[in-house]
């Protein structure tokens, strides 16, 4: 005769319970870390801005904004620069010197080195251009020549170089993603499921 022996297993409710929450605490603790990814990711942009802008008002570094959405099953975050303060649209800016300044402009623009997303290729004005003073006001600071033609003064221009700073902020913490994002996983478990 052989005799069967009998395992019970003891908090059996607790596990399935522990078990159950897992998605949810995944879910939510990617979303943590994801909005800790493009904060940080503000962080340096503006940081890069602060160090290099000589005459500003801080108005571009106050103008880029970030969320996190949900998109096609994955957990998305975005970052942006908007005037006034407000989105006008997934990744697309308003705020024409966030362009100017992480592009370029004109052929210096278009000739001068910077990190583009794949597939991304901007158009640049071929020939030069004037700026009128009376839009832009004193450009002399910038060691732009200034002209006079007829009552008005004028800025002749071929562009300005890029000097990105989204990019290379977002390229910077793409190294640190996957750890920021694993820190918050393994706090919410902790927290969550109870450990030692």
């Amino acid at each position: 005769m052989i005799k069967m022996a009998e395992i019970e297993i003891k908090s059996m409710d607790k596990l399935v319970a522990k078990l159950q929450k897992l998605p949810e605490i995944y879910k939510d603790a990617i979303w943590d870390g994801a909005f800790d990814v493009v904060e940080k990711t503000r962080g340096y942009a503006v940081r890069e801005l602060q160090s290099s802008v000589k005459h500003g008002t801080g108005e571009l570094a106050r103008s880029l904004k970030y969320e996190v959405i949900e998109k096609d099953g994955k957990i998305v975050g975005r970052l942006w620069s908007a005037s006034d303060g407000e989105k006008t649209g997934s990744l697309r800016s308003d705020n024409d010197v966030a362009w100017f300044r992480e592009l370029g402009t004109g052929l210096n623009g278009e000739n001068s080195p910077k990190d583009l997303p794949e597939g991304f290729a901007p158009v640049y004005k071929q020939g030069p251009w004037l700026i009128p003073e009376a839009k832009s006001g004193d450009l002399r600071m910038y060691g732009m020549k200034r002209i006079k033609i007829g009552d008005s003064y004028w800025y002749p221009s071929n562009g300005q170089i890029a000097r990105p700073f989204i990019m290379p902020s977002i390229r910077k913490v793409s190294n640190e993603a996957d750890d920021i994002v694993s820190n918050r996983i393994n706090t919410a478990l902790h927290n969550e499921l109870g450990g030692e």
